[in-house]
């Protein structure tokens, strides 16, 4: 017994029940989504069927609210037949019937977030890229209601970087896709006045939704991440880490206008941080610049002489809905290229 006991206690044992907890919880996601995906398709058929029938027969809405009290008398308990979601099946059917890119994309996640993103988005593009986005980052229905209010394909499609010029093309288009033009901070509670530092104390109290805003495959490394240049010391406000881009994350807060001399501090920053931290495998550092206000153009001459990868964005810390973004979006021929960057891997 005390054998057993010793063995409880080491950390082979300990090694071990991660190992099975970590299979444990594949497989259970690997279940959810077969679930999932069988749910989907079933949908699917049911919405083809009525609108088969009412092309056939000329159905309407008597017979499909029949149909809703019929199968919710044989299937009891269940509540996804009603007639409202009946009509939606059908509507679901319709929009990616003639859709062979997107089809793929709507088994990957779930019913109330595909009924979600279908009532809000309209554009096709704009659909692709909250269906990716869901996927890939993991997004319950909450995150992306909160990523539409926010208007994120719009502040994704519009940050200003470099990142075009300065990045390789394996990663260029991930990176573009993770820097917005504007952040929401409006869960900190924080005044209009405020100071830098309580700004980054804020966001390290509110970490989590600190880290959903910025949008998904985002860790956090420190704050105030000390470097040493020349004997001298250097503060990085924030570093993150972005799991997919594999690299470390620079971000410095700025409560004012933003600064060309903004670019150069953060170069500096991101020259250390790639001689001194960067580890064998990672990509190169990116740097993001978030002040509370930026000139566009003042913005596009800084970057134009930048070396290293930056992003420039701008933030509030109350609810603030964005300027008409739609005008100012790039054409559907860019957009749907910029999207092909995750084509490869749908999370």
């Amino acid at each position: 017994m005390d054998n057993e006991k010793l063995i409880i206690d080491s950390d082979d044992y300990g090694h071990f029940l991660d190992e099975i907890k970590l299979h444990i919880r594949s497989h259970q996601f690997q279940a959810m989504r077969a679930v999932n995906k069988e749910l989907l398709a079933l949908y699917w058929e049911i919405g083809k069927s009525i609108h088969e029938k009412q092309v056939a027969l000329g159905w309407g809405k008597t017979v499909v609210k029949t149909l809703a009290n019929d199968l919710q008398v044989e299937f009891s308990g269940r509540n996804g037949f009603s007639v409202q979601n009946l009509w939606y099946m059908r509507q679901f059917y319709m929009q990616y019937s003639d859709n062979e890119k997107l089809q793929p994309l709507v088994g990957e996640i779930s019913w109330s977030k595909n009924l979600l993103i279908m009532s809000r988005c309209k554009d096709e593009l704009e659909r692709e890229f909250y269906l990716r986005s869901t996927a890939r980052y993991g997004w319950t229905k909450v995150v992306l209601q909160h990523q539409l209010d926010n208007k994120s394909y719009e502040k994704y499609l519009l940050g200003q970087t470099n990142f075009e010029q300065a990045l390789s093309e394996s990663v260029k288009s991930q990176a573009i896709l993770a820097v917005k033009d504007h952040y929401n901070f409006d869960f900190l509670e924080l005044s209009e006045k405020h100071s830098e530092r309580e700004l980054e104390q804020a966001l390290i109290q509110n970490l989590r939704n600190f880290l959903i805003e910025m949008g998904g495959s985002f860790a956090f490394i420190g704050n105030q991440y000390r470097l040493e240049v020349g004997e001298q010391e250097y503060f990085i406000d924030l570093l993150l880490f972005h799991r997919r881009l594999r690299c470390l994350v620079a971000i410095e807060l700025k409560i004012g206008d933003f600064k060309p001399e903004h670019k150069g501090k953060m170069e500096f920053y991101l020259e250390a941080l790639d001689r001194q931290e960067r580890c064998e495998g990672e990509n190169a550092p990116i740097g993001i610049i978030i002040c509370r206000n930026k000139n566009k153009t003042v913005v596009e001459y800084a970057l134009r002489t930048a070396s290293r990868p930056i992003g420039v964005a701008s933030y509030s810390v109350v609810t603030q809905l964005p300027d008409n973004y739609k005008n100012d979006l790039p054409s559907p021929e860019a957009i749907a290229e910029l999207l092909k960057g995750w084509a490869v891997d749908n999370g």
